[in-house]
């Protein structure tokens, strides 16, 4: 099992290099065909206090800008990625999130970089792309330029999407010097150790071999990002949104936290 298909996401206000070298590296890797892609939105007429509206002027304006940025991403992208690995490029003027949401039926992995951004026009939501593509993604940390994934970290709940994370993750797991299943067992039940061992079992199948870990502690994203960080974990695998998304921004979720966590490569299927 392999990823044969890659998109690799350019924000379109930052340094394109690094991502580009990550999607590189990971084409070779797997193997796969790269898509590189940009976009950002043109905000629609909004009223200011003083009662004045945007005009089309300046929308052109602003498309015009974002066109141009679009041009000097896609020629730094084919510059950048070696003749060696097949390739393609796509952009659009339109929400970045949107944009990767129709192009995720040509990929098997959808990679973006794992910044929170205020400007949705500008910016992905790794939220709703998560929920909305059926693919999973790969959310790098700041500024890397490679994915090791020599210890990888499934962050292991009995949930139809942990379940597919774990499958999604099968390549990278298969790639890794170290993999560890582990769970948040607040109410040592048995009934967990048991989900937990079942799994250590699937991932042999794969030829995978596996150790189980049980975190104390609150059900909470911190206590999990504690433990990903004491065993150098350089990936977490994990299924997104176990409750309601709605609740998890609410009321705090191990998703949401690992969403705004941008030090640690994150892998998330739903």
């Amino acid at each position: 099992m392999s990823y044969k298909s890659i998109a690799v996401n350019l924000a379109i206000d930052a340094p394109p290099a690094a991502m580009v070298s990550l999607g590189v590296e990971l084409a070779e890797s797997f193997g796969a065909h790269l898509i590189g892609l940009a976009a950002a939105g043109v905000p629609p007429l909004v009223a200011t206090g003083d009662g004045m509206v945007y005009d089309g002027e300046i929308m052109q304006i602003q498309r015009t800008e974002i066109e141009k940025r679009l041009a000097e991403l896609r020629a730094d992208f084919e510059r950048l990625v070696p003749a060696s690995i097949s390739s393609e490029w796509g952009q659009a003027v339109c929400s970045p999130t949107r944009f990767l949401s129709v192009w995720a039926c040509a990929a098997d992995l959808i990679v973006t970089g794992g910044d929170k951004g205020e400007n949705l026009y500008r910016t992905v939501d790794i939220g709703s792309l998560v929920l909305g593509i059926g693919r999973p993604v790969l959310a790098a940390a700041s500024h890397i330029e490679h994915v090791m994934a020599n210890t990888v970290l499934v962050a292991w709940k009995d949930t139809r999407e942990a379940r597919r994370a774990l499958t999604d993750a099968l390549p990278f797991l298969a790639k890794a010097n170290d993999v560890v299943i582990a769970t948040i067992d607040s109410e040592r039940d048995d009934g967990i150790r048991d989900s937990l061992a079942n799994v250590a079992v699937f991932l042999e199948h794969h030829g995978i071999m596996a150790r189980t870990e049980f975190i104390r502690g609150d059900a909470d994203g911190e206590h999990l990002l504690a433990f990903a960080r004491s065993i150098n974990a350089d990936l977490i695998v994990s299924g997104a949104y176990g409750h309601s998304r709605l609740r998890e921004w609410a009321f705090g979720g191990v998703t949401r936290t690992l969403i705004e966590e941008s030090s640690i490569n994150r892998f998330m299927s739903y």
